[in-house]
């Protein structure tokens, strides 16, 4: 018989249910009977996470979700083995219904659909309740008899009108529309389904478009969208099967700019009709035994999965583990440390380069955490970290598809000291689970915790973990054997400095933090003494007294520093920028993935390569130093870094806030995307605003906003993120740039292993906007339009303090150098020469033109640059 509906409901009329019963979830919703569960079949998508938690938004907080890729593959954090096909038909039983997610590909491919074609293929009497969501909505279409075509042009971040059944004045029931207010929803496309609408003309279609397709008559059309820029492209946007228990939607419900409101009804309708049906046909839930992965576990391999069964859990076994193993050797040095502080009067005029050259940092190792656009009155610009005695910081070490973590303390500096000091840690058969190294990492910050007595936020950092992780380290995490184990070198991937001793500068209250983490070996004596040398000093005094930039402002235009760059214009620097043809190529390759299908957009990059001799680091007038110095001063920014750690050298001029997190578990990121240059032409916010704020641009920025989404909820768990400012206009030194800030909360419990900063970093990674959506094909597509490694670019920098905050920037506008990274001297010289890359791109979506990614490309370029031409 026909699913809730008259036998007439093949023409495209049909009656509501019986009864309309919102099924919220709750053992008393169901008559006492087990809560709402429901299997979400991930199509390795980057959304996911967002439609858990909007399935509870809409059903009830108390729904179950269980997730397993379209493939049968259990999640990373699922200790469960694989499922079998033989299995996954077993196990239907005890969901109540099952959500086919989006995801890259086409469905007519079977390894990008999975099981979504095994639900299709079930007899009535086992049929399940099935929600499609764009892929699984193409999946549904093209099994029953429609086509599957590309777009006229794709609709990747597009938010469209909506027009469904519920609008219609005399349409009858709507099914799964029935009272939906007319709304709006983002649409994540470039392939569409054909039932042959394209056939009807004019005059039939307001009539025939609710009707079933002649070359698909067991579906029945709910929604459509006319593209009006496209000769009104009629697109399918919503069916439900007339005798089985299948609806699905081609818009993205869960995005950010879908209404929320008009979804939830969607969802709640949908879900009204799966119970009835489950009745109805006698479906009743069976018990689920085996441990539930929900959404926040979903790829993050950090949330665990919970389970009724007792005992300790995945995490806590892991925790347990590698807390074992820093037990002894120098990992076991400064547990449980003090706190000692001094507050002084941060002097009008100083900033952090000046604390920095007063201490005698930029020759040694060094890490300097800059806020340099504070001057400037950037509300981002509030702290500046300069950490000391970084020589003598103990530091953990790991290189992407080693089998051991290393911790280093180097050698000392002084006459008959210390020698080196290194102890490993065997991964012992996790070295393929791209987690251990942060669960180390979170073991060994857990012993050195401040207590919370001495835990009153401020400052904004009191000591500890200080470093850099590199872009193929974010990968190892996103897909575990990404990384190829032969790279060619053995540099580290993570560099993390337990820091003892620093500065920080409140630049909004004007107070400087002198402080320490005290221990056995370390009372924080030398505080006073630091405070004397910064008081003592004439630049502290009077803060003209410093040095001056050699090249405060940039000696050439962009179009004279390509012409010079093409020309060699420097006897001493060899400078190799990307080739624009190819990269209008490379853009290509990425728009034909994307109007394949395989993603919505491609974050392309390229390296600009620049040797030059080897300059010692007390040379004042070319070290690396005062290039940061020269490139702080032209493009300020509220992220700025000087590192040299691990072998690296990092100059950064990076406007972009990664990830902060705080010791109460608030999280934010604030993906950055939508570039344009200041010049004559745009020079102010509201002109940005005009040129910024058009689809192309918006798309840009809410792929990875609804991406981050994503990542923030996969260890903040659902109904845990919000948006609170969405397409932010904002202006910097040289350009402006659309930002959006996405904020999620960790659950907060007593439980010692509690997930923390640090596992949110570990699951964020890499960072979406210099990733594309959805993130991991995205990542396999670039990495092979990009053969090389972005290696300190498009990773991050940052802190993660004793106390349980942490600030990370994404490590873009950047210069940088491995200290084994030298290449052989030219005519006339004997020495081998330094290598240094800048890395720069942009976003690629199907309205790029490959002309204005290559000009976004050397826009980016062109800051750190042409302060390499002019200070290196």
């Amino acid at each position: 018989m026909p699913l809730m509906q008259t036998p007439g409901a093949a023409s495209g009329s049909s009656s509501p249910p019986a009864t309309s019963r919102l099924a919220d979830g709750s053992a008393e919703a169901r008559g006492g009977m087990p809560s709402t569960r429901i299997l979400f079949l991930d199509a390795y998508d980057s959304f996911t996470n967002n439609i858990v938690s909007l399935l509870k938004d809409a059903l009830g907080a108390d729904v179950q979700v269980h997730v397993i890729h379209m493939d049968l593959r259990t999640l990373h954090s699922d200790p469960t083995p694989d499922w079998t096909t033989e299995q996954f038909y077993e196990r239907l039983s005890c969901f109540d219904a099952v959500v086919c997610g989006p995801g890259p590909g086409s469905p007519l491919c079977a390894d990008d659909v999975g099981a979504f074609r095994h639900l299709w293929d079930l007899p009535r009497r086992s049929a399940i309740p099935v929600f499609g969501i764009c892929l699984g909505f193409q999946s549904l279409v093209e099994h029953f008899g429609g086509r599957i075509r590309k777009l006229r042009r794709g609709l990747h971040g597009m938010v469209r009108s909506i027009e469904h059944k519920g609008l219609e004045p005399a349409g009858g029931y709507a099914d799964i529309f029935q009272d939906v207010p007319a709304f709006r929803a983002t649409l994540y496309h470039s392939l569409c389904a054909d039932v042959g609408q394209d056939n009807i003309s004019e005059e039939q279609w307001p009539s025939a478009k609710w009707q079933a397709p002649t070359m698909a008559q067991d579906l029945i059309p709910l929604a459509w969208v006319t593209e009006a820029d496209n000769d009104n492209e009629r697109i399918l946007m919503g069916v439900r099967h007339a005798n089985m228990p299948f609806w699905g939607v081609q818009c993205h419900p869960e995005s950010i700019c879908t209404d929320s409101i008009a979804v939830r009804g969607i969802l709640r309708n949908w879900f009204d009709q799966a119970v009835k049906w489950n009745e109805i046909n006698g479906h009743k839930q069976q018990h689920w035994t085996l441990p539930l992965v929900h959404s926040a576990s979903l790829e993050s391999a950090t949330a665990g999965a919970t389970s009724s069964t007792p005992g300790p859990s995945e995490r806590d076994l892991a925790a347990a583990r590698w807390s074992n193993a820093l037990r002894s050797g120098i990992a076991s040095e400064g547990t449980h440390p003090g706190y000692v502080c001094r507050r002084v009067k941060l002097p009008d005029g100083v900033d952090a380069a000046d604390v920095a050259e007063i201490l005698g940092h930029g020759s040694s190792e060094t890490i300097l955490l800059d806020s340099s656009s504070a001057k400037n009155g950037d509300p981002l610009a509030r702290n500046s970290i300069i950490a000391l005695d970084v020589d003598e910081a103990i530091r953990l070490e790991y290189h992407v598809r080693d089998d051991y973590a290393t911790f280093r303390r180097p050698a000392s500096k002084a006459a008959g000291g210390r020698s080196e000091e290194v102890q490993e840690i065997s991964l012992d058969g996790t070295e393929d689970d791209p987690m251990a190294v942060y669960q180390i990492m979170s073991e060994y910050w857990k012993a050195r915790k401040l207590d919370d007595s001495k835990n009153d936020g401020l400052p904004a950092f009191k000591g500890g973990f200080m470093g850099f992780v590199t872009y193929e380290m974010g990968l190892s995490t996103l897909s575990p054997g990404a990384v190829s184990a032969h790279r060619g070198h053995h540099r580290p991937d993570l560099v993390m400095a337990w820091i003892s001793n620093s500065v920080v500068l409140d630049h909004k209250a004007s107070i400087a933090y002198v402080q320490s983490l005290t221990t056995e070996g370390c009372d924080g004596s030398w505080v006073e003494g630091v405070v004397q040398t910064l008081q003592n000093a004439e630049r502290w005094r009077n803060p003209n007294s410093r040095r001056p930039v050699s090249c405060p402002k940039a000696t050439l235009t962009p179009e004279e520093l390509w012409e010079d760059v093409a020309k060699r214009g420097s006897d001493r620097l060899n400078i190799t920028v990307p080739e624009w043809k190819k990269y209008e190529d490379d853009v290509r390759h990425c728009q034909y993935a994307i109007k394949e299908g395989h993603s919505y957009e491609l974050c392309l990059t390229a390296q600009t390569t620049m040797t030059r001799p080897p300059v010692d680091n007390d040379n004042r007038d070319r070290s690396a130093w005062e290039m940061y110095r020269t490139l702080r001063s032209r493009q300020p920014a509220p992220f700025g870094s000087f590192v040299r750690l691990g072998g690296a050298t990092i100059v950064s001029c990076s406007p972009e806030r990664f990830l902060s997190t705080n010791r109460e578990g608030l999280c934010s990121m604030r993906p950055m995307k939508g570039t344009v240059r200041k010049s004559a032409a745009v020079s102010t916010l509201a002109e940005a605003e005009k040129i910024l704020h058009i689809p192309k641009e918006e798309a840009e920025n809410l792929m990875i906003v609804d991406l981050v989404r994503h990542d923030l909820y996969g260890v903040c768990g659902p109904q845990n993120v919000t948006v609170p400012d969405l397409l932010k206009v904002e202006e910097y030194a040289t350009v402006f740039q659309m930002v959006t800030a996405v904020n999620g909360q960790l659950p907060q419990n007593d439980n010692p292993n509690a997930l923390n900063g640090i596992d949110v970093l570990a699951a964020t990674l890499p960072p979406g906007s210099m990733t594309g959506a959805p993130k991991k094909r995205s990542c396999e597509l670039l990495r092979v339009i990009e053969p090389g490694e972005r290696s300190v670019y498009s990773g991050v920098v940052g802190y993660f303090d004793a106390q349980g905050q942490g600030d990370w920037s994404v490590t873009i506008r950047t210069m940088f150098h491995w200290d084994d990274e030298m290449t052989a001297g030219e005519d006339g010289e004997t020495d081998e020469r330094e290598v240094w890359r800048i890395g720069a791109g942009g976003a690629v979506t199907i309205l790029s033109t490959p002309e204005g990614e290559r000009e976004e490309m050397f826009t980016k370029l062109f800051g750190p640059l042409g302060t390499f031409r002019d200070a290196a």
